[in-house]
């Protein structure tokens, strides 16, 4: 129960960018480029790729990120590219923004603007309301560095991103991987594939707070050359217009790389390991198959290991959801999630996905007997699975299960019933 307890407290906070990442963006003699490394503490050692074709209101794009779904990186289909550092001391707050925009707004830029230009527009009336910081870039050979305080525009041919303000560098404030890439970058006259892997590898980071994944976007080209747990000797190349044209998917980006004595040490102890060996169940022998033979488990224990299942079916529920969500969102994030205003918006579609994840909470609310919150977390992810198929008789009861009592029910899980239960009432139309 315990784990339980911790994993649903590191789902149910938000933050939108990596803890210590490098970004660069660069464009010398015609070409132009954007390069970063992605750090993250080892306890989520996930990362994916997802591939968004173009749809009548969004341009096509490649994210990257962790199995939230939320994109810590975004190219389009016209090489704006925005990529996230997270930051201390940057309180959106103290700005008194105009226009403020609490929902996934770069993941909005990325689908509706074609360059930096544009962005720029767009954010003189949706203001950036987040702790991060952005670096925005394109094909042309434009760059700016964002956060909720500043926007500062590339002089020069290159520009950096790390992690503090953007604002303090005029008062002399810097890090020390800041301080290498602008020391390699100022003192190179040209830009490449081979140059910019070598900022990438001089600027990584090991141990607890390493370096997940990296990447080179040849913005010109198209092209993306990925690079996995700061090995930079196998590349995975990408032809962003080629794979759009392939559809939708959600991949594990680790898949794409040779097998690692060093990662496969990391991942096997992180407590989200279980749930990531019965999603490539999933996988290889079927969505039923596997999560019938799992919950016929816990039901009936074999081994001391089958009696510890409860929590990875919990997180493999919640993962079902997510990659839906995803797929029909367009390659968005699960707002609801996160507790967003844009999370109450509620399409309505069928996907066996969401059976699966509602035969998991049925069946561990009826063997829960013991932890009144846990099991009121689950009906309010049971409602919000009735909603989304159009149950709304369901979803009432459920969310009202879910909210009977605030003492027994998570701060955000019994706030985002009661929302949803007032929009219910009301007969929002957003249903």
């Amino acid at each position: 129960m315990k784990k339980i307890a911790f994993l649903l407290a590191a789902f149910l906070l938000y933050a939108e960018a990596g803890f210590c990442c490098t970004i660069v963006s660069c464009s010398r003699k015609g070409k132009v480029f954007a390069a970063a490394n992605e750090d993250d503490y080892t306890s989520t050692p996930y990362a994916r790729i997802w591939f968004n074709p173009r749809t009548r209101e969004r341009y096509g794009t490649v994210c990257f990120g962790l199995p939230d779904l939320q994109a810590q990186a975004i190219m389009n289909e016209y090489g704006l590219y925005v990529d996230f550092t997270a930051q201390e001391g940057i309180d959106p707050s103290k700005f008194h923004l105009k226009h403020p925009y609490t929902g996934d707004l770069f993941f909005e830029i990325l689908g509706k603007c074609k360059n930096v230009k544009e962005a720029l527009e767009f954010l003189k009336t949706h203001e950036y309301t987040f702790y991060s910081q952005a670096l925005l870039a394109d094909g042309e050979g434009n760059s700016v560095v964002i956060n909720a305080g500043a926007k500062v525009i590339k002089e020069g041919d290159f520009q950096i991103n790390t992690n503090f303000n953007i604002a303090d560098l005029k008062k002399g404030v810097t890090d020390r991987r800041y301080d290498l890439a602008n020391q390699m970058l100022a003192a190179n006259k040209v830009v490449s594939v081979p140059f910019l892997k070598e900022v990438l590898d001089r600027t990584h980071q090991e141990g607890d707070l390493t370096t997940l994944y990296s990447y080179i976007f040849d913005m010109k080209q198209g092209l993306i050359y990925v690079y996995f747990f700061h090995n930079y000797d196998h590349v995975y190349i990408i032809d962003i217009k080629k794979e759009l044209k392939k559809g939708y998917r959600l991949e594990n980006l680790a898949d794409h790389f040779p097998a690692s004595f060093t990662y496969e040490t990391v991942i096997q102890k992180d407590p989200g390991y279980k749930k990531e060996q019965i999603l490539s169940e999933i996988e290889k022998k079927g969505l039923d198959t596997t999560v019938d033979h799992y919950l016929s488990l816990v039901q009936h224990p074999v081994t001391k290991q089958d009696s510890t299942l409860r929590g990875s079916m919990i997180e493999v529920a919640l993962q079902l959801i997510k990659n839906t969500w995803n797929q029909h969102a367009d390659g968005g994030m699960w707002e609801y999630w996160f507790s967003l205003p844009g999370g109450y918006t509620i399409r309505h579609f069928r996907d066996q996905r969401l059976d699966a994840a509602d035969r998991i909470f049925n069946l561990l609310i009826g063997q829960d007997k013991t932890n009144p919150k846990l099991r009121n977390f689950m009906t309010e992810m049971e409602a919000y699975i009735s909603l989304v198929q159009g149950d709304k008789a369901a979803a009432r009861s459920l969310y009202e299960t879910a909210s009977a009592s605030q003492q027994d029910a998570y701060p955000v899980s019994y706030n985002r019933a009661k929302e949803m239960l007032s929009r219910i009432a009301a007969g929002s139309q957003t249903f």
